[in-house]
């Protein structure tokens, strides 16, 4: 069962743990496969020990003093690490970042068809930028723009909060809205 990997092309997994004549360390503290302490051995005494249980000898934590390796069946060890990192990945909400452009001079039935797409982003849990656009006179004008802000703001504070106020960019006046956390 004791195996040796020289392959390339291997999971992740592979690259971070280092297996039987891998480990290129003089002494290891050796664990057994049901956890129990070994004490430290030199390296051919611990792979002897591995090979004659038919295990893996397998580099737990390389950075201590000396490197602890545990035998154990590496397929297994490997396998149960996937499972872990699948099950990280379920729990996973990954958040999509939704822009909303707007105008300052925008009408009333506009601005209620863009607050309800905000509403529809923010409830399947994305962040939302919502940008306001300035061209031509409309950059001296700004404070209409700022004024517009704070009215989306007031419109949308039952269910998103702020992340990041207002701020000039360019023409553009940016801010981001995120969902409120459920209470």
């Amino acid at each position: 069962m004791c195996r040796l990997i020289f392959c390339k092309g291997r999971p992740a997994v592979d690259k971070k743990l280092r297996i039987n004549s891998q480990i290129r360390v003089p002494q290891v503290r050796l664990i057994g496969e049901d956890g129990s302490q070994l004490g430290i051995n030199t390296i051919q005494e611990a792979l002897r020990i591995s090979m004659e249980q038919g295990k893996d000898l397998v580099e737990i934590a390389p950075l201590a003093s000396p490197p602890v390796c545990k035998i154990i069946d590496f397929s297994k060890l490997k396998y149960e690490m996937e499972k872990k990192a699948r099950e990280a990945k379920k729990k996973q909400k990954a958040t999509h970042l939704k822009e909303i452009r707007v105008r300052p001079k925008i009408g009333e039935h506009d601005l209620a068809i863009k607050i309800n797409h905000i509403k529809q982003f923010i409830s399947v849990g994305d962040k939302v930028q919502i940008s306001v656009m300035f061209m031509g006179r409309e950059n001296q004008h700004r404070d209409l723009g700022q004024a517009l802000a704070k009215r989306i703001i007031e419109m949308l504070a039952d269910i998103a909060i702020v992340e990041r106020n207002p701020q000039q960019f360019g023409n553009r006046l940016i801010m981001y809205l995120i969902p409120k956390k459920s209470q």
